[in-house]
């Protein structure tokens, strides 16, 4: 079985900005990968390559199939599915209005899938018919997460999900990532929380000013010293998004 991502030479330029430099990435179906790495590193500009939000050049197969001049609309219909850094929930929409804009891909029927994501977030269900603005940044998260579900993904890419949230929530977004990897999906995931990624993920990639510096299972990766070296030797302004 091929694996279900695998990107070769990934480059994203900005300009003169190389922000991505010749990375190479893979997950098997059922995985959760982890890439860590410094604020400017390129981490979510690697992920908007493979979504195919941004320009960028090298070749991305899913699931064997080359989609490198795949459109993101056509990627997301074939279960390429992103969760943005920072939510992008639109706050003058109902909650359940910015639930439905996952299936803007889907003609077909999802009301039954709408019923099981409420039943998983009740609080969601609870404010359904409100404006998106009277969320808590943890519940905006799971409409996040929802909406992505909603498109039918089979990898989900998750980028910085954590991002100002209390401990408290930051423990149950992992407990739902993990539950949502028990289900099934693949998972890629862009977090600055080093310690949860690798104890949730099974093996990651470190990048530093765009190129990978490191990769491995997360228990070798969680005792390397060029882990922290990764962070602290970065130049976050000359790496790019």
């Amino acid at each position: 079985m091929p694996a279900l991502l695998e990107a070769r030479g990934i480059d994203v330029r900005y300009g003169r900005n190389n922000a991505v430099r010749t990375v190479n990435v893979s997950l098997d179906h059922g995985e959760i990968v982890t890439v860590l790495g410094a604020n400017g590193a390129g981490k979510s500009s690697l992920l908007k390559a493979l979504l195919g939000t941004v320009r960028a050049d090298g070749t991305v197969l899913f699931d064997g199939v080359d989609i490198s001049s795949w459109s993101a609309p056509r990627r997301v219909r074939a279960g390429l599915v992103m969760v943005p850094e920072g939510r992008q929930i639109f706050v003058s929409l109902t909650v359940h209005e910015n639930l439905l804009m996952g299936a803007y891909c889907r003609n077909d029927e999802f009301s039954a899938e709408t019923d099981a994501i409420y039943d998983r977030f009740p609080n969601l269900a609870e404010r359904r018919d409100m404006p998106a603005s009277v969320l808590s940044g943890g519940e905006q998260q799971m409409l996040a997460i929802s909406r992505a579900l909603l498109a039918r993904p089979r990898l989900m890419m998750l980028d910085e999900p954590s991002l100002g949230l209390s401990p408290i929530l930051v423990r149950q977004l992992f407990d739902l990532i993990r539950d949502l990897n028990r289900d099934g999906l693949t998972i890629l995931l862009v977090e600055q929380n080093t310690h949860m990624a690798l104890a949730t993920a099974r093996r990651g990639y470190v990048l530093e000013l765009g190129a990978i510096v490191l990769e491995g299972g997360s228990r070798d990766l969680s005792s390397d010293v060029r882990l922290e070296e990764a962070y602290l030797g970065g130049q976050p302004d000359r790496a790019g998004p």
